[in-house]
């Protein structure tokens, strides 16, 4: 073959360059887990990995944005739909991270004393001190995920999105075994969250080869424009956009791909929990609609009654289980599949207000649901955290401060007005209702409504009822404190003043081709 024929893949490295600076730390990251000493792994591990995050947020917007375009040989397109989720994830990260280093000092049994605080040079500090000094693998690992998140919504090709998603979920599946009181529990999900997992990216690999079949290319843009000539309906391309379809909507934990996000959200650390729950929501959200938006926009009338009607499942099944739980991770986990159904109204009107309101929906999703699990983790019995709901009960007469966050998200979660919620369902339906879907709007409505007596259930329980025996609310680290202050403070922020963020989301919904 003549090498004459290849052509070198131009590259625009400051367009990629928030995503190498991911890839580096997380680099330093493992050679710090090798080579330094144990006790200072942590210090270096969280130092490395929040400056990391930093970095490369900046570089995103002062760099990476006035570069953008198609590059890396058209696998990888930095436009405004990228920058938004790849900023978004991001930011949604440094908070989680501030949240997982809280978990190395309080993951003991008995690190942490009725008043909340661990006894200097006790057995307890000590317990913690171990705990953390053989846990900071967790730091390069969330490094990885976060640079395939940040990858996923920025790739303009099938295979090149394959990588991205295996980037992202390799990481994840080891960090959700890394919970040490419930390790039967946490090893349990990590397995059937890797099995899972690898079906539905055996699903996602299939339906691309089926695409590469029908259209002798994976890029996304040459594919819209063999979709665009075809005549009729092309059974394997059919079959290729179901088979994309699952491995996708398995990430955003969609019925009927959803059966793994409450073993998995209970099993995981709660930190790790709250990160996958926003994060690879985010990403995958990002990943779905360029996806659909890019290379199957005009074969709509195929798909698109399909995605409706998971929409409506998903809604309808996450917030009728949620009534059932009694664990407040599964309720969460559940009602991050009630979301998820909100979030795929988006395709039902495949314009840039749609994709807008994702945008603007998954970061005030994000913020409100990593502050959850941050609070989540503070409450406590016995050394171990309390997640039965009858644990809860009278949280409000032993920690107001505590539970009038809890209750704050609760009201955000349920879309209540002044908060974040309710702006971002706002900004999610009103494009839906523009296109027609009326009804579906509707049903999401009565949704809202089902899981808001839910929420205040809880809410009522804390505030309301006695308090339980032997609960105690965890004093919080420094890095905890500002993680619950900031996301609480954004939740109020974007229900109160919600432009802002608005006005960015919409200058940054064209997608590239």
């Amino acid at each position: 073959m003549d090498p004459n024929t290849f052509t070198q893949a131009q590259i625009e490295y400051s367009a990629l360059l928030p995503m190498f600076v991911i890839f580096g730390a997380a680099m330093v990251g493992v050679l710090i887990e090798a080579f330094a000493p144990r006790k200072a792994r942590y210090a270096a591990q969280l130092a490395v990995t929040l400056i990391g995050l930093v970095a490369a947020f900046v570089l995103l917007v002062t760099v990476a944005r006035d570069h953008q375009g198609v590059t890396a040989g058209r696998a990888l397109v930095i436009d405004g739909p990228a920058l938004m989720m790849q900023g978004t994830i991001l930011v949604l990260s440094f908070l989680a991270v501030l949240v997982m280093a809280e978990r190395f000092t309080s993951d003991g049994a008995d690190a942490f004393t009725q008043s909340g605080a661990s006894v200097p040079g006790s057995p307890q500090e000590a317990q913690a001190e171990r705990l953390g000094a053989t846990t900071t693998e967790v730091f390069p690992l969330t490094l990885f995920a976060v640079a395939g998140m940040m990858m996923f919504p920025s790739t303009n090709n099938l295979l090149t999105m394959f990588v991205a998603l295996e980037v992202l979920s390799l990481p994840l599946y080891i960090i959700t075994g890394l919970a040490r009181r419930r390790r039967l529990l946490s090893q349990e999900a990590a397995l059937k969250y890797f099995l899972l997992g690898a079906f539905s990216s055996a699903f996602f690999l299939f339906g691309s080869a089926m695409i590469y079949g029908f259209a002798g290319t994976l890029d996304l843009a040459s594919i819209s424009n063999a979709v665009g000539t075809q005549s009729g309906q092309d059974s394997v391309l059919v079959l290729g956009i179901i088979l994309i379809a699952v491995g996708l909507l398995f990430k955003v934990s969609a019925v009927p791909f959803h059966s793994w996000t409450p073993d998995v959200y209970q099993g995981a650390p709660t930190p790790v929990s709250g990160f996958m729950a926003a994060c690879t929501k985010a990403a995958a959200f990002g990943a779905l609609l360029r996806v659909f938006y890019v290379a199957f926009d005009t074969m709509r009338w195929t798909w698109q009654p399909v995605m409706v009607i998971v929409a409506l499942l998903t809604m309808v099944v996450g917030a009728v289980l949620s009534i059932t739980q009694t664990d407040m991770k599964r309720l969460l986990a559940y009602s991050s599949i009630s979301h998820a159904g909100f979030l795929l109204l988006a395709l039902t009107a495949l314009d840039k207000d749609s994709v807008a309101g994702v945008q603007f929906y998954v970061a005030t999703y994000g913020a409100a649901t990593i502050t959850a699990f941050a609070v989540v983790a503070l409450v406590r019995k016995s050394g171990v955290e309390a997640t039965h709901l009858s644990e809860w009960a009278g949280l409000g007469r032993r920690s107001p401060i505590l539970a009038g966050v809890f209750g704050f998200l609760m009201l955000s979660f349920a879309g209540i007005p002044l908060t974040s919620g309710f702006t971002s369902k706002f900004a999610l339906f009103a494009p839906a209702v523009k296109h027609g879907s009326v009804w579906l709007v509707v049903v999401a409505v009565i949704v809202s409504a089902i899981t808001a007596f839910v929420y205040v259930r809880v809410i009522v329980l804390m505030f309301f009822s006695e308090p339980a025996e032997g609960v105690q609310v965890a004093m919080p680290s420094p890095l905890t404190a500002v993680a619950v202050a900031a996301g609480t403070a954004i939740t109020l922020a974007l229900g109160v003043l919600p432009g802002p963020l608005l006005d960015i989301a919409g200058h940054a919904s064209q997608f590239l081709r």
